[in-house]
């Protein structure tokens, strides 16, 4: 089990280094800012929503690593899902994340995402995880003001 630990480490330092999808999206229809007053993290999340799916989505912003690696691999796994889709996605992620310990999460159908299962053993990070995740969903409501955590 360590080593599964130790891959999805390198899959969440990867996702730091080099995040996907982190720029200005041209086009987009719909987008809104997340910030974490508990550690600095601050982004915007751009998407390009066509007939109710996510033809596109980045993000861009500063934070740290957990919140720049979620944000990375949230808009790789939203792109091409409808929005019903993102939502359930948002859903299962959220679960997986706040699952108090030391019950096993759910991490079926979440791929990659289940690279932060590990965060939920550290509260603080939880929200960092999170951040993105929650933009997202405010992203897809188009909803006004800042998304948080709270």
């Amino acid at each position: 089990m360590a080593e599964l630990g130790d891959l999805y480490q390198e899959v969440i330092l990867d996702h730091n280094r080099r995040p996907r999808n982190f720029r200005v999206l041209e086009g987009a229809n719909r987008s809104a800012e997340g910030f974490n007053a508990l550690c600095g993290d601050r982004l915007t999340v751009y998407l390009d929503v066509q007939d109710g799916v996510v033809a596109s989505a980045s993000f861009q912003g500063s934070g740290c690593a957990i919140s720049k690696a979620s944000a990375s691999m949230m808009t790789e796994s939203v792109k091409g899902r409808s929005v019903a889709e993102a939502e359930a996605l948002f859903q299962a992620f959220h679960r997986m994340v706040t699952t108090p310990m030391p019950v096993e999460p759910e991490t079926a159908g979440l791929g990659k995402l289940a690279a932060f299962s590990g965060v939920r053993a550290f509260p603080a990070r939880v929200k960092c995880a999170s951040l993105p995740w929650h933009t997202l969903r405010a992203a897809l409501e188009a909803r006004r003001g800042e998304a948080s955590t709270e």
